[in-house]
């Protein structure tokens, strides 16, 4: 008889029982109109969390700016807008600005994100470490024969979602440790355009956020667009299926994945507005059951890995 072993992550439930305002102004935590920005990489989350939120309270209007990290934070910065989701923190010199205008930060850490490596369908080299990821992010390793001699795909064609994302600010970061990138690494106009294209290109290898490519009718979360093949990532020299792992949220969790980062709310509004209101539903029960949904693993609240046996 063979085992199989599946892997989940459930999220466990825990309930809880003089200023610059405009008189104008006349928004509530759940009503009214207002304007934030999201980090684009984050997009169907965002867009989740508001359909869900606004049907709870049909007098709230929230419309959102989709664009770049460094647009992001200017806008946030400029006081454009008092509500970003991003994948940073503020910097020290940003918090200066914004606390110049005698306004008050509050930072939520709302998710934990993975960063998905994805290739064609027809690719079966799924099986990568962190250091030959660098070496094809800095030019070291130009062809998929660098790491199966056996591969006939010729060049490898990295793609991200754009010049200003902040996915490419993370592989900079943290996989080429601030080495220059290779100047061969091609910038699209954004996610759902990687993903075309790594369908349509037998030697293309994309970066893109795991929400992208979730399945969310999967209540395991271990399953992920069809259209696309996701590489199984590892730290260890020696690569088998053992020891790399996928982008679940259970990996991304335990910290078996390596390529994680944290998502954050980043809110400079007064207390008692709609901006404020939106972000006490997203780190909320609710809301979080929608992060663990698109793929990520929930912040605020309490989860658990769960082993099932499947007896064959």
């Amino acid at each position: 008889m063979k085992t199989k072993v599946i892997y989940g992550l459930v999220i466990v439930l825990l309930f809880c029982a003089c200023d610059r305002r405009k008189i104008t102004r006349t928004d509530t935590e759940t009503s009214g109109y207002a304007v934030i920005a999201g980090d684009e990489c984050f997009l169907p989350i965002i867009e989740e969390e508001k359909k869900v939120f606004t049907g709870l309270n049909p007098e709230a209007n929230i419309n959102v700016i989709y664009t770049g990290e460094k647009e992001l934070f200017h806008l946030l910065t400029d006081d454009s807008v008092r509500l970003i989701v991003a994948a940073r923190e503020l910097t020290d010199a940003e918090k200066k600005i914004i606390e110049g205008r005698n306004l008050s930060i509050r930072t939520q850490k709302i998710a934990k994100d993975g960063i998905a490596l994805i290739i064609h369908k027809e690719n079966m080299d799924s099986l990568i470490n962190t250091d030959l990821l660098k070496d094809i992010m800095t030019g070291r390793i130009l062809s998929w024969s660098e790491l199966n001699k056996q591969s006939e795909l010729g060049n490898i064609k990295v793609v991200f979602d754009h010049s200003n994302s902040s996915t490419l600010r993370f592989v900079h970061e943290r996989i080429t440790d601030g080495a220059p990138l290779f100047s061969g690494i091609k910038a699209l106009e954004s996610n759902p355009e990687v993903i075309r294209y790594v369908m349509n290109t037998p030697n293309a290898l994309g970066i893109i956020g795991v929400n992208w490519i979730s399945n969310p009718n999967d209540s395991t979360q271990l399953s992920f667009d069809e259209s696309i093949r996701v590489m199984s990532v590892g730290t260890s020299t020696e690569i088998n299926k053992d020891n790399t792992y996928k982008p679940y949220p259970v990996f991304l969790n335990n910290g078996s994945y390596p390529l994680t980062r944290d998502v954050f709310v980043i809110l400079t509004d007064l207390r008692e507005t709609l901006p404020v209101g939106f972000v006490k539903f997203i780190a909320g029960d609710a809301g979080q059951r929608i992060i663990l949904k698109a793929g990520l693993v929930p912040a605020t609240r309490p989860t658990r890995e769960i082993y099932l046996k499947e007896d064959f």
